[in-house]
């Protein structure tokens, strides 16, 4: 029998992505791809995700700078089965960055995994490209790079990836030219399924008036905004972060990262007014995933990931 928190077979089936039929059309009919379809959990709990960049000192890969062998070290294949020990909690948000490798028979067998742990994929997060790069060829090999991280996430069964808009020193931010870029990426994304998240994230690049302003112009239902209840306090204040995750929560689709305190370069830690947060998220009618994303250092990632759980489900309540 499923423990309690835990969902059974059937109830993890109902999860998967139910894309309609007619979800992709080609672009030059002009029309606009039928929007991505998820049956969500309603039960607060089943709501919850936890996110592995807490985490990454656990975690070996190879692109893992941060893995530090004095913790408990992890495959990611074990990741979600130490995620529903530890937390009760049967989603993740892994970051690609996290794997070990990218090869068919590993995914595959991190997608053993999650059915081994009864958990599954909400989310994958990937590394960033320059989408606004004056030069062609850089943005021609964002697309590239995106859209075959887009057919990795269907192989791991991922509903949706959240990938990082970089932007060089050099580089002005640019709509346009961001909107061809992450458009064609969409456009990947809706022949797969997958929809492509952008996150308010870095001040400048991921500004999140600016990636809204790319979103709206782009215009597809795959193009989606994954609002940071605190990363936008970074270089603002409590009102404007406001403000963006609430313009965020407009363009929603499946997931949010949930955080009670962010912590700027220089070590100064800024609190999250989670009330406000969770206020804004009801009000927009948004009924996705909440994955739990504690990133203050220092500070244990186990406690500081169940404390973010208890608040999350104090507010969901």
């Amino acid at each position: 029998m499923a423990s309690a928190g835990q969902p059974h077979r059937r109830e993890f089936l109902k999860y998967v992505p139910a894309v309609l039929s007619a979800a992709v059309l080609a672009k030059a009919s002009g029309i606009t791809p039928t929007p991505p379809s998820l049956n969500f959990p309603g039960e607060p709990h089943a709501r919850l995700a936890v996110t592995s960049y807490p985490f990454r000192q656990f975690l070996i890969s190879p692109k893992n700078t941060e893995s530090n062998p004095k913790v408990r070290q992890m495959d990611m294949t074990e990741f979600p089965a130490f995620i529903a020990e530890t937390f009760g909690v049967f989603n993740v948000n892994p970051l690609i960055n996290h794997f070990r490798s990218t090869q068919p028979a590993y995914l595959e067998q991190f997608r053993r995994s999650l059915e081994k742990a009864r958990s599954h994929i909400v989310d994958l997060g990937l590394p960033g490209a320059r989408m606004y790069a004056p030069d062609a060829p850089v943005r021609t090999s964002a697309v590239a790079a995106g859209n075959q991280f887009i057919d990795i996430a269907a192989q791991v069964g991922s509903p949706s990836v959240r990938l990082h808009v970089e932007g060089a020193k050099s580089d002005k931010r640019d709509v346009e030219l961001a909107a061809k870029t992450l458009g064609a990426i969409a456009e990947h994304g809706s022949k797969r399924n997958i929809v492509v998240n952008l996150e308010n994230d870095d001040p400048i690049a991921e500004d999140p008036f600016f990636l809204i302003a790319v979103i709206e112009k782009v215009n597809n239902p795959y193009l989606r905004a994954l609002p940071d209840f605190g990363n936008s306090l970074l270089g603002h204040d409590a009102q404007f972060n406001s403000k963006a995750v609430g313009a965020m929560l407009k363009h929603v689709f499946n997931m949010c990262h949930v955080k009670d305190t962010v912590q700027g370069d220089d070590g100064k830690r800024f609190q999250v007014n989670l009330a406000n947060a969770f206020h804004l998220a009801k009000e927009s009618g948004y009924q996705g995933y909440f994955s739990m994303e504690f990133e203050t250092e220092p500070g244990d990632p186990i406690a500081g990931t169940k404390q973010l759980i208890s608040e999350t489900l104090h507010y969901l309540s």
